[in-house]
């Protein structure tokens, strides 16, 4: 379905019934990354997942920033009526996930964050990060999406991906070339670890139940979430075994049991 606000049109999907979960995807991912869990895993929750600007069927063309986008996803959840919430977000999703709870924390009951960042803690490392999405941004618009996602099937940070079956690597392929090229390089500009605000200076005052997942495979984010679950008041870190950095593709069954265990221990919070 689609929700349109001033020049946005997001796309959501809802299934299930009961207290409501809103899952976000990481970049070049789609509403449909969360579906394997929501198949098995979705009993007994009201699942909301959302294409992301510059992703799926979302069309965001005058979006600035990661605000403007945790704005336009608390329209679209008055909208639903969506008083209280528990929030999952991978990679580019965590990290808004993190800024909507930060903005709204009222409206969230607890956070899973896999694979996920508070952004870069320096000015030199943002304006860094930000100069390197944009050369990333500037060669989506010049070689297209395939020749992208070419390159980006083959990055470190998807390798483990390599030993998934061939079917599934190929869902995966064609969910990346889904997508458009303005779309990819908006996300990058607006939405891009070097354009976000860094949240770490935040990170001591939130409140609320947090489950960090990384994949043991994944030693950068490994030492992210480690570093986050220091400066959390209540940070639970789960390592998964031999994984990389989206356990929910390379090991759906425990990603699939930690966070519905999480989710259900929560279930006093509703």
């Amino acid at each position: 379905m689609y929700f349109s606000k001033e020049n946005a049109t997001y796309w959501y999907e809802e299934q299930g019934e009961g207290f409501p979960v809103v899952m976000l995807h990481g970049f070049t991912g789609s509403s449909a990354t969360w579906q394997s869990f929501i198949n098995a895993y979705g009993t007994g929750y009201r699942i909301i997942t959302i294409d992301l600007p510059g992703h799926g069927k979302t069309r965001t063309p005058l979006l600035q920033s990661m605000e403007e986008c945790c704005r336009d996803l608390h329209s679209l959840f008055q909208m639903l009526q969506l008083e209280a919430f528990h929030l999952v977000g991978y990679s580019m999703g965590g990290r808004t996930a993190l800024s909507y709870s930060l903005l709204y924390p009222e409206r969230v009951r607890s956070v899973v964050l896999e694979s996920a960042s508070p952004g870069l803690a320096s000015a030199r490392e943002q304006r860094l990060r930000k100069e390197s999405d944009e050369v990333l941004a500037e060669r989506i618009e010049r070689d297209g999406v395939r020749s992208f996602v070419n390159y980006w099937q083959d990055i470190a940070l998807f390798h483990t991906q390599k030993r998934l079956a061939p079917n599934v690597q190929e869902q995966l392929r064609a969910e990346r070339l889904s997508h458009t090229t303005e779309g990819l390089a908006l996300s990058l500009r607006s939405m891009g670890t070097g354009s976000q605000a860094s949240l770490w200076p935040h990170l001591e005052n939130f409140d609320m139940p947090v489950l960090l997942i990384a994949g043991e495979r994944d030693p950068k984010f490994v030492q992210i979430s480690k570093k986050m679950q220091n400066h959390l008041k209540s940070g639970n870190l789960v390592v998964c075994e031999n994984a990389g950095h989206a356990i929910h593709v390379e090991k759906p069954e425990n990603f699939g049991k930690i966070v519905i265990g999480f989710l259900n221990a929560n279930r006093d919070l509703d």
